[in-house]
């Protein structure tokens, strides 16, 4: 069984109730029963989300321990987490796969959103799409893994 984790940072277990006009009315759950949907039965989706960076950071370590491919939404944690950057940068590092998402686009936003300091050592960025944003992602590992 090929698992992916997609990882949540703060706030996005507040979806559908935070801020629809930017994110959408659709919940985390809503978030997990279409990524499960979308993937073969020999595909396991661990969707997390965390409001402590220190939680994310412990994340990303067993990604590498584990060997398991990540789609990250670091969320605010995005525009100043140096932590959670060495620990993307330790997945990457590693030989996996690690997709930076955002729903919304971050460069249509204030301009303190424009700035990521995941960016530089992700696999790649998806941003603006909405979930689709994740299901491509996730599509990007399992094509990349065959």
């Amino acid at each position: 069984m090929t698992t992916v984790l997609v990882l949540n940072g703060p706030n996005l277990g507040r979806l559908g109730s935070r801020e629809p006009d930017v994110y959408g009315s659709a919940s985390l759950d809503d978030l997990r029963a279409m990524l499960a949907a979308s993937v073969p039965d020999n595909v396991a989706i661990e969707l997390r989300q965390t409001d402590d960076e220190a939680e994310l950071v412990r994340w990303l370590h067993g990604a590498v321990d584990s060997r398991t491919s990540v789609v990250l939404n670091p969320a605010a944690f995005t525009h100043y987490s140096y932590a959670l950057r060495d620990a993307a940068a330790l997945v990457t590092k590693a030989g996996l796969q690690l997709i930076e998402v955002h729903i919304s686009n971050p460069h249509a936003r204030e301009t303190f959103r424009h700035t990521s300091v995941i960016s530089g050592v992700a696999t790649g960025v998806i941003a603006g799409l909405g979930f689709d944003s994740y299901r491509l992602a996730v599509d990007h590992i399992l094509r990349s893994a065959a």
